[in-house]
């Protein structure tokens, strides 16, 4: 597996990692000996970046990040880096937001994880003015001080928080939604990520498996699944469930995604290699729900790279279909 670097603290990163929501167990019960399984099968893969947060299932998905890795090989678990995120815990008020709540978030993730200092820490989705305050990074930077993280970043909903965040000169990643149906980051947030050194974190590259080409209008979810929950943003961003695209119109340009791949890849490995290959990107974090899935998630980062032919075709699709609905919002 490609390793890539964040310049801005030369930490490495696999080019497609693993995204850790279904381990929190919050949309579909996931057992610990699955979790283990699938955790098994991504660092067997050559998968070295693990993205959790102190929310997926209220700390579960930490707890069973931070046991896989103590009873892995030592020298293993060493090139494995984790990225955990806070903030959703609390109450969305950019006041919440103190170097005090700051020390006992990172506290409770380091206990979680069963580490001394958190790999990497971000921001979760905080409110837009969180972004703009320097109090707010200035007490990041007493983090990295303290030792209770080694590096800070953001996870955004937004291409203006993304820039705000990346003009901070100790922001180490910013984490974006970016897929073949999201793709105003490659505007001005990729380039700017670049310029600066920070990595550019892919998330929700799959449009919550749209772009898997296996879902029809008739697929049903269940109940506690988001993608039945907040299609229209009734309990957080609607931006986060199948990327902001309406289902039904998403079903049908995901199926004349699906019908563009070649011979030798899957919908869902095509778009993870699209996003791999655009210039800035350092990982993308695909969720996975069966070992097979992982494997095959990884392997993308071995398809050959899209021709000038597909992203054309992709890019006319995305024009045709998709932009309308997403590109002004986010």
């Amino acid at each position: 597996m490609e390793q890539r670097t964040i310049d801005r603290t030369g930490q490495a990163l696999s080019a497609v990692g693993l995204g850790t929501w279904q381990l929190g167990a919050d949309w579909g019960a996931v057992s610990e000996d699955d979790a283990r399984e699938l955790l098994t099968a991504a660092v067997d893969s050559g998968v070295t970046f693990l993205d959790t947060a102190d929310v997926y299932g209220d700390g579960r998905s930490e707890r069973l990040v931070g046991a896989f890795l103590k009873d892995l090989d030592p020298a293993r678990a060493a090139n494995v880096l984790v990225a955990t995120k806070m903030g959703r815990r609390a109450v969305q008020d950019p006041a919440e937001f103190t170097l005090d709540n700051f020390r006992a978030w990172t506290d409770r993730s380091r206990e979680n994880l069963g580490v001394d200092t958190l790999d990497l820490v971000q921001l979760h989705c905080p409110p837009t003015a969180v972004f703009d305050s320097a109090t707010v990074y200035d007490a990041l930077d007493e983090l990295v001080r303290e030792k209770r993280v080694s590096a800070y970043g953001v996870s955004v909903e937004t291409c203006d928080e993304a820039l705000a965040a990346i003009a901070r000169p100790h922001v180490a990643s910013v984490q974006i939604i970016l897929n073949p149906f999201r793709r105003k980051p490659l505007e001005r947030v990729l380039p700017a990520a670049r310029a600066a050194g920070v990595g550019i974190v892919a998330r929700v590259p799959l449009a919550s498996g749209l772009l898997s080409g296996t879902y029809g209008r008739d697929t049903v979810f269940a109940a506690d699944d988001h993608r039945h929950y907040n299609r229209k943003g009734e309990s957080f961003d609607v931006g986060e469930t199948f990327s902001g695209v309406d289902y039904d119109s998403g079903v049908a340009a995901a199926s004349e995604f699906a019908s563009l791949v070649p011979a030798g890849a899957t919908a869902a490995q095509w778009a993870l290699r699209w996003i791999t290959q655009q210039p800035g990107v350092t990982s993308v974090i695909p969720g996975a729900r069966t070992a097979g899935q992982v494997r095959a998630n990884a392997a993308a980062a071995d398809l050959p790279a899209l021709d000038e032919k597909a992203l054309s075709e992709l890019s006319e699709l995305y024009d045709r279909r998709v932009r309308a609905q997403v590109h002004h919002r986010w």
